[in-house]
């Protein structure tokens, strides 16, 4: 009797060892969940917070078409384009020299980018007749020309980067001509349409039809 007593203190004993045991490492298991589950949590916090902040900045973001004017030389087609753009409101700071500019009149589609290394296709402050404040002319089929109108903070002073801010005005000359955009000059009753694309946010609209004919110089199109 005292032998089977003795057997059952000894069990006993064995099995709280074994319970000590699987408690130990429940929690060391449980320990090392948690550690994973903050890391991975903490992680995610990170990646939403980047990916809520370029959201932002894609919504905010962006170019307004203000205006579109024509240029028509005496007894030609249209021969120039002057887009007036300015940055949305709330919009980041859009460098024009990475701003791309998509043109279509239906037969062709015209992609264009800054010409910065010209100087003569740049103006910081333009003043007097707008289609005269740069050589755009000799703009070619995928360059295009930048005159400033507004720039309070001189951020697009600088012909390499010029920076569109928020209150900040700017002119974008295209050139129609054989060898330039389009290889033609631009006839009466044309649809064009296109966008001036930034390197972030939203791009903003161009939409207009040509005069039905040509009677002065200057057009509102836009």
């Amino acid at each position: 009797m005292r032998k089977l007593l003795l057997n059952k203190k000894n069990n006993g004993g064995a099995m709280g060892i074994g319970a000590m045991i699987v408690l130990i490492a429940m929690i060391l298991v449980a320990g090392v969940a948690a550690s994973v589950l903050i890391s991975t949590s903490n992680t995610l916090q990170s990646q939403a917070m980047k990916s809520g902040t370029q959201t932002i900045r894609e919504v905010s973001s962006g170019i307004n078409v203000f205006s579109v004017s024509g240029y028509v030389a005496d007894g030609e087609n249209m021969s120039c384009l002057a887009i007036t753009i300015e940055g949305r409101a709330g919009s980041d700071r859009i460098d024009l020299n990475n701003t791309f500019l998509l043109l279509s009149d239906g037969t062709k589609k015209a992609l264009l980018s800054f010409d910065y290394a010209d100087a003569t296709h740049f103006n910081s402050a333009v003043t007097g007749d707008l289609f005269t404040s740069i050589t755009w002319d000799t703009l070619t089929a995928d360059k295009f020309g930048i005159g400033v109108l507004q720039d309070y903070d001189h951020s697009m002073t600088n012909q390499l980067n010029p920076t569109l801010n928020r209150g900040d005005k700017a002119v974008l000359f295209v050139y129609m001509d054989a060898g330039a955009t389009f290889n033609a000059q631009l006839q009466t009753r044309t649809d064009v349409f296109g966008q001036v694309i930034p390197e972030i946010g939203a791009p903003g609209t161009i939409g207009f039809t040509s005069p039905m004919s040509y009677f002065d110089n200057i057009y509102t199109l836009q």
